[in-house]
């Protein structure tokens, strides 16, 4: 092979021979002219590179498009940059100065610092400059800079942050800036061939930030926005943040009485009526379910020793989350979770090979310090409800019992309509135990899931620190991903806590213990579920399944007598007696998301029926009373 070539590998396994110093882009324009026009980058030995990239020895290359993650994050990159030009253009380089505009999912954001407050109505004027510069199509150019020229160029730009950010590169770091007219900016790329290829964005908002997210430095502006290759695909993302913003569970809440927040107690939920009866009803479905699966359900203290914290290796790894209380000078702490105290359950009696597996569940409140800015509704709070379980198995029933608690899941979660995908997680860096414990429990969950043929992803290094794990992530209505349902393979905690089974043999031998969850948090699960039903739950965990009007003040006590025999039936209604016209009330009734509406007046109490409304606006019309509730009964039991 002549010395002024090099051979490239392509990811369909293809090998072929070009000039050294040959461009990403006339690759790209080698393979085709479609995929020349398509192209936007390069990846080149694993580093994402720009179009102009000389490939100058052997290497492994992929023409990156639109159509790819990677594609897509320096499109939304570039979309950043895009916009720090346009808001230097109006408000002028010396009233700007420019933070950091990385990508983050979805989208993108640069931090600003500007005495002007912005609101979401300059967004328009900067989206509209942003359109400006997109029309005159600017290269986009990279230039390799020294560190003196950097600290030169941005200094004459009375860029402050900017210096800042050289100064903490490391000595060996090459410098590199990326320009498109008039603007320059210190990144690392890459970055589009020019600012024309940019087609669908929006600006969504605007929030403070402090500089290099440190409370001690100085507050910013930051300025949110998405971008996406074609407009149908922004129109189609906002439309889905639109109806997000509808099902937010914190308004759903508000507006539908189920749960509150107090700064009394920051991150700590107070159900309110409507509300505690749909987590009875969450908690009494999964006891069922447990039930068909042979468990115990017991109960473990809020408050334990720090000692035993410490021998759980919890001390270790959480005690920066945990809460602390002084009890006759002994210090103890609030449980994080419930493991330790099922342990301690276990001990408690001499164990036979023959009982095992024994698995012991809890609907086991937890408490765990998150800062207040990551508190987020239902979704992160500082106390939650998990619906904990941990079995007890000698080694040979291991993977019958994850194949056991893999169906358990998956049977609930089918009953919410969720679809879900699987993650393998493997050992962590901050692991206990040995690596052939850690080995032997990985192989375990591996040949589960290969051997029921599911589909998984795999997730090193995720693993939690006495085990790996299997994990859950449903997706809602809108296709959001959520991770709940969990089982973790421990063989460290068994060890740190003693424990023994007595053997055929007579022997003592050392369970291994599965962690399960299937909620994960049951007041998460209940945030999740109000916004996948968009707060219009099915009949069995609607707060309040009918809802009874009588037309008029007469036939309150038919009203009356139709609410007692829904309640002998096991059926929640309410009777409206509000002196408020039928038109209101019934509307009012389908806005607070009841299942059933029932409208009483002369003829229905004549005949003993009901005339019946969906909350979906939908007359079924006059039916028998039994009938109507037998229906109900049969729709509840059915959990649809």
């Amino acid at each position: 092979m002549d010395k002024k070539e090099i051979q490239v590998s392509l990811p369909d396994g293809s090998v072929r021979i070009y000039p050294s110093g040959i461009t990403v882009e006339q690759i790209a324009a080698s393979i085709s002219p479609g995929l020349r026009k398509a192209a936007i980058a390069g990846n080149v030995n694993g580093r994402a590179v720009d179009l102009s990239w000389p490939v100058s020895e052997n290497s492994g290359v992929e023409i990156l498009t639109l159509e790819s993650p990677a594609g897509l994050e320096i499109y939304r990159h570039s979309t950043a940059h895009l916009m720090a030009q346009a808001i230097r253009r109006i408000y002028g380089s010396e009233a700007v100065k420019l933070g950091i505009g990385p990508v983050i999912q979805n989208g993108f954001y640069y931090d600003i610092d500007l005495a002007k407050p912005l609101s979401v109505h300059d967004l328009e004027q900067i989206e509209s400059e942003m359109e400006m510069i997109i029309r005159e199509d600017l290269p986009i150019k990279r230039r390799v800079v020294s560190r003196e020229e950097a600290f030169q160029l941005f200094s004459e730009l009375q860029e402050p942050l900017k210096l800042e950010l050289i100064h903490d590169l490391p000595a060996e770091a090459i410098i590199t800036l990326y320009e498109q007219g008039e603007f320059v900016d210190l990144c690392r790329g890459p970055h589009l061939p020019s600012t024309g290829r940019i087609k669908a964005f929006k600006l969504q908002s605007v929030a403070g930030a402090y500089w290099r997210g440190d409370s001690k430095n100085k507050m910013l502006q930051r300025i949110y926005g998405t971008a996406f290759p074609k407009k149908s695909q922004l129109d189609e993302h906002l439309h889905l943040l639109e109806e997000a913003r509808k099902r937010d569970h914190r308004k759903l809440g508000k507006e539908l009485e189920l749960f509150m927040f107090s700064e009394e107690a920051p991150g700590m939920p107070f159900y309110l009526p409507n509300g505690m009866v749909i987590r009875t009803e969450l908690e009494n479905f999964s006891r069922e379910a447990q039930h068909q699966y042979d468990y115990d359900e017991v109960r473990s203290p809020f408050m334990m020793n720090k000692m035993m914290w410490e021998q759980s290796g919890h001390w270790d790894h959480y005690k920066d989350n945990m809460y602390f209380s002084k009890v006759d000078e002994t210090e103890f702490a609030l449980k994080p979770m419930n493991c330790p105290g099922h342990m301690l359950i276990f001990k408690n009696s001499l164990r036979s090979y023959r009982e095992l597996p024994i698995r012991l569940a809890e609907f086991g409140q937890v408490h765990r310090h998150e800062f207040s800015g990551a508190l987020n509704g239902m979704m992160r709070v500082r106390t939650f409800c998990q619906d904990d379980a941990h079995i007890f198995v000698r080694p040979d029933q291991i993977e019958d019992e994850i194949s056991r608690v893999i169906a358990q899941i998956g049977h609930v979660y089918q009953v919410f309509g969720f679809e879900y995908r699987i993650e393998l997680s493997t050992r962590p860096e901050d692991s206990m135990g040995s690596e052939e414990l850690w080995n032997q429990a990985e192989q375990s969950l591996q040949n589960v899931l290969v051997g029921k043929g599911i589909d998984y992803r795999l997730n090193e290094g995720d693993g939690a620190f006495y085990g790996p794990k299997i994990d859950f992530h449903i997706l809602d209505a809108l296709g959001r991903s959520w991770q709940c349902g969990t089982i973790q393979l421990d063989f460290q905690m068994p060890e740190k806590f003693d424990l023994t089974y007595i053997g055929e043999d007579n022997l003592k031998h050392r369970p291994v213990v599965i962690h399960r969850a299937v909620y994960g948090s049951i007041d998460r699960f209940m945030g999740i579920l109000t916004e996948h039903y968009s707060g219009a739950f099915p009949l069995w965990l609607a707060p309040v399944q009918a809802r009874i009007i009588p037309v008029s003040e007469p036939f309150t006590d038919y009203a009356l007598q139709v609410k007692a025999a829904l309640a002998a039936a096991g059926i929640r209604a309410e009777v409206d007696v509000r002196n408020e016209k039928l038109g209101y009330k019934i509307r009012e009734a389908g806005m607070k998301k009841i299942p059933y509406t029932l409208v009483l007046g002369e003829k229905e109490q004549n005949s003993g029926t009901v005339s019946v409304r969906q909350r979906t606006a939908c007359a079924i019309g006059e039916t028998p009373l039994d009938s109507f509730i037998q229906q109900m009964k049969e729709e509840i039991a059915s959990r649809k």
